[in-house]
């Protein structure tokens, strides 16, 4: 760490016992000076337990550390990815044409844009009805069989973007390798009409293969003729997928610098192009983009993912707050939190410096969350009154895209009541005070007093969007990926390899045979295993 991070920790440690109140006291014109507005967003860090003076030296340190710099070799082909000897450039998949990013002698911009022709041209193919199946009929069910950011990108986008859908093609994902993800999704689908998407870089994930096989095996068993006619792959693999009976036009490729969180903007996004049209792919892409440029050339005072993950930093290492909700309070971001917690946790969930070496400080915060007014009724007495140290970040439209009497101003003043009340809190004075007005006993009013305060001082973000757009939420999860690079490279890991999801994978191979047979039990290493699996037969004889 930077020795630059001492200045910050002694100012942090003289912040850490002052109310948030007090800071709006101590500076009338905090929301100015803590928060940044453009023409479609607003982020206010305002309730963040920082002052001006800490920002500056946030943002010494942040010039100090090369953070930009280090930002844009990684756009321009630097290997980050240091311990599989990979370059990180899914900011490349938004680059528009006109631009080269040479690596290894050759532009690979002309790739990028290749493939993105090839899905701009089939999926028009598909929403025309030009391209049919096997009896004639045009599509009506897409299905993309996936896992991790083969699925939880596109699904996530579909769902958040689906104002914007065609209504007569409907979209499904299908990641889990429980059966029953697969066969309630097939019971709304008929072979003459439904296109798989298969999407694997290397077309042997576990998970990904056995769904496609399964899917493969229903279309048949059900009727279903000329396979290649229905399915198509996103994929690096030629050889398998045509063994699969994959065309290889139907294959859409991409590049072993795209990390599967990273990889909605990829081909695949295939699904999200045959779902909203190609044009709200490229503003979706656009978005993102602006972003891009946002945080390789804005300065470092005014750069919100560079701000907002230091701030994270801070939070993490100064304050002890490990701990991060986001609460959309939009429908249509409800599947946003699960997508973020992939994002981040599986990029700095890491205890490994680059160089090897045990870290003795933390890294990544806990990211979970749900939308808005359903949390407030289940998860939110945590968040005020509970003893854990969360940070929490609010995400709101200003405008709804379907506006109801005053239900999107109820909506919204939610939002802005429930960050306040984090802040500012209630004090026992003030319950008192409610009390006073309430036909009970001295008694009764003095026992109550207690369980009605709130101590506030919570610590919260808002992220306001004009309007969900495609180009919004293109910018919206530009905004986290670098925020997630800020965290990454100021806690010296490596935040795109992901090493930690292969153990239980490794280890579930060698379990199947004794799921499978009661003979291969004996081979299980631990008593707590085996005993599981002796159970699990005895549940299923």
């Amino acid at each position: 760490m930077n020795k630059h991070w001492n200045i910050i920790e002694q100012y942090a440690s003289v912040l850490q016992h002052t109310h948030l109140k007090e800071l709006f006291i101590e500076d009338a014109n905090r929301i100015d000076a803590f928060s940044r507005t453009f023409p479609f967003a607003f982020v206010d860090f305002s309730r963040q337990r920082i002052n001006r003076q800490l920002l500056s030296e946030l943002c010494t340190f942040a010039r100090e550390m090369r953070i930009k710099e280090r930002f844009n070799e990684m756009i321009n082909g630097a290997i980050l990815n240091v311990t599989e000897q990979r370059r990180v450039l899914h900011t490349a998949l938004r680059t528009p044409k006109g631009k080269e990013i040479i690596i290894d002698g050759s532009d690979i911009m002309k790739d990028v844009h290749e493939v993105l022709d090839s899905i701009r041209s089939f999926s028009e193919s598909i929403r025309s009805g030009a391209k049919k199946g096997y009896s004639g009929k045009q599509f009506t069910d897409i299905i993309n069989i996936g896992i991790g950011g083969s699925d939880l990108g596109p699904n996530m986008v579909c769902n958040a973007l689906k104002f914007y859908s065609r209504r007569d093609i409907a979209v499904h994902f299908v990641s889990n390798i429980d059966p029953t993800h697969l066969a309630e999704t097939l019971k709304s689908c008929s072979p003459e009409t439904t296109l798989f998407i298969i999407s694997s870089k290397t077309f042997t994930t576990e998970e990904t293969m056995a769904n496609a096989m399964a899917a493969k095996e229903w279309f048949i068993k059900n009727g279903g003729t000329s396979w290649e006619l229905h399915a198509c792959a996103v994929s690096a693999n030629l050889e398998k997928t045509q063994a699969f009976g994959i065309q290889p036009e139907h294959v859409f490729g991409f590049w072993d610098w795209v990390g599967g969180r990273y990889s909605v903007w990829s081909a695949i996004g295939l699904s999200i192009a045959i779902s909203l049209g190609f044009e709200h792919f490229e503003a979706f892409l656009a978005g993102a983009h602006s972003m891009d440029n946002h945080m390789s050339e804005t300065k470092e005072e005014d750069n919100i993912p560079l701000l907002l993950g230091l701030i994270d930093v801070l939070n993490s290492m100064s304050y002890d707050i490990r701990s991060h909700a986001i609460i959309p309070y939009d429908e249509y971001l409800r599947l946003l939190p699960a997508f973020l917690q992939q994002m981040i946790m599986e990029s700095n969930g890491k205890s490994i410096s680059i160089d090897g070496h045990e870290l003795a400080h933390h890294t990544s915060p806990i990211i979970w969350g749900q939308p808005g007014t359903d949390a407030q009724h289940s998860f939110f007495q945590l968040l005020h009154q509970g003893t854990e140290k969360i940070n929490t970040e609010f995400i709101v439209c200003a405008r709804s895209l379907n506006p109801m009497g005053d239900m999107h101003d109820r909506l919204l003043a939610n939002c802005a009541a429930q960050s306040a009340a984090l802040m500012h809190g209630k004090t026992s004075q003030e319950v008192a005070q409610d009390l006073s007005t309430l036909s009970l006993g001295d008694e009764e009013k003095k026992a109550l007093v207690p369980h009605k305060v709130f101590t506030g001082d919570r610590p919260s973000t808002t992220i306001m969007l004009r309007e969900l757009t495609p180009f919004t939420l293109g910018w919206l999860i530009a905004l986290y990926e670098h925020r997630t690079f800020v965290q990454g490279y100021v806690w010296d890991i490596c935040s795109y390899d992901q090493w930690g999801v292969e153990l239980g994978k490794v280890l579930a191979k060698q379990i199947l045979p004794a799921v499978k047979d009661t003979t291969e039990i004996s081979k299980v290493e631990d008593s707590s295993t085996e005993q599981l699996l002796k159970t699990m037969h005895m549940f299923r004889s």
